[in-house]
């Protein structure tokens, strides 16, 4: 039986050679072999050993010709949603598509029409623009207003004021918040569903962190909020159990008619999942592994607490967002008086590579995000090489 405790974790996994794009790829692109990646928002970690087994099992068949989604599949979900999260929906409510960044294009082309703008919440995950402007509409933006403790908030009367006028027909929101680390409040959620409900918007919800949530924060789905019926919650075993490359997301939404309109964009697009190992191993990873996870949780835990305390002790000017969610910090540069290029050309040239704040749009100039998903000794060397940077 494995003890996932802190040792475990420490142990990690080499991924060098393994044609990974956090390790490999960012070599090639960069050419330089001492680099430390600590960008692109995947962990160093083994996935669960549940997961390992049901792929060498899947392997195992000799065969691997079309195949759908059965039962199981979306028991698992429900399972998973109702015990982790307490959001119980039906599993004729969900849809599996490829990946979350699929689910947002098709949601979007589906409920929305050419030139329609669609309210998003800079900083934000890079997709989110791409998503709009590819699918022929337009971004409308309300940022998010940081507080004097650094905390990131929405702008609930500057948000109706774009869905009153008509400039945007529909939302578009993260929670928990990718980069901001930002767990929104029932309340927050409710006052979102309300002003959706009330201008007839769309309103998809990325939740694919929601697993990444550090006590004492709770993660609310969207599909738990009082008036978000028709709600749209997109979903994903891949971020928690490091399967992002088997292509598997879920879509859920309790109302049909809304439903119908996602999944016939699916089929025109042809975005339908059925790649064998990734529903064998979302299986396992929904089923049979919350020990791995709960230990996981507690091994991040103490990697935001080491970032945290050396960021306090070594780099005065650079600001801290407060992690509630996800393992991807979220770092205020400002202070330091560099440009953008200069600021991520030094971090280059200390042999870190992280995300560049302008990935997350205008509003992350200034910022930078860092990927804190590995072992601890990995962890603390990065933090070593950036005092030369951010100290």
């Amino acid at each position: 039986m494995n003890t996932f405790d802190e040792a475990y974790f420490d142990a990690g996994i080499n991924r060098i050679g393994t044609n990974c794009a956090k390790w490999d790829e960012m070599r090639r692109e960069t050419g330089d072999p001492d680099m430390i990646p600590m960008w692109v928002a995947d962990m160093d970690f083994p996935s669960p050993p549940a997961v390992q087994q049901a792929l060498a099992g899947a392997a195992a068949q000799g065969t691997w010709g079309y195949t759908h989604p059965c039962d199981e599949d979306f028991e698992a979900l429900c399972g998973y949603w109702a015990r982790r999260h307490q959001t119980v929906f039906d599993p004729e409510d969900a849809l599996l598509s490829p990946c979350v960044v699929t689910s947002l294009r098709i949601s979007v082309r589906a409920l929305t029409a050419e030139g329609d703008g669609l309210l998003i919440n800079p900083p934000i995950y890079g997709p989110f623009f791409a998503s709009i402007k590819e699918s022929g509409r337009r971004v409308v933006e309300s940022p998010l207003v940081q507080d004097e403790d650094g905390r990131w908030n929405l702008n609930f009367a500057e948000m109706e004021e774009k869905l009153a006028s008509g400039e945007a027909k529909a939302v578009l929101f993260c929670s928990p918040h990718n980069p901001c680390g930002r767990v929104w409040t029932k309340e927050e959620l409710s006052a979102l569903a309300a002003l959706c409900s009330k201008y007839h918007a769309p309103l998809i919800c990325d939740e694919i962190h929601a697993d990444f949530v550090y006590a004492p924060a709770v993660h609310h789905s969207i599909l738990t909020v009082p008036g978000a019926d028709s709600a749209v919650m997109l979903c994903a075993a891949s971020k928690t159990f490091n399967i992002a490359g088997l292509q598997q997301s879920a879509v859920v939404c309790r109302d049909a008619e809304v439903r119908g309109k996602i999944g016939k964009e699916m089929i025109a697009c042809g975005a339908v999942s059925g790649n064998i190992f990734a529903l064998a191993a979302t299986r396992a990873a929904y089923r049979d592994c919350d020990a791995w996870l709960d230990g996981l949780l507690t091994y991040l835990r103490g990697n935001r607490e080491t970032a945290a305390e050396h960021a306090a002790q070594r780099w005065p000017k650079v600001r801290v967002t407060p992690l509630d969610a996800t393992y991807l910090m979220w770092l205020d540069c400002r202070a330091l008086g560099l440009g953008q290029e200069e600021l991520m050309n030094r971090i280059l040239q200390a042999h870190v590579k992280v995300n560049d704040g302008l990935f997350f749009g205008e509003r992350g100039r200034g910022f930078i995000r860092l990927n804190i998903g590995c072992p601890r000794a990995q962890l603390r060397e990065a933090l070593k090489r950036l005092d030369a940077v951010l100290g």
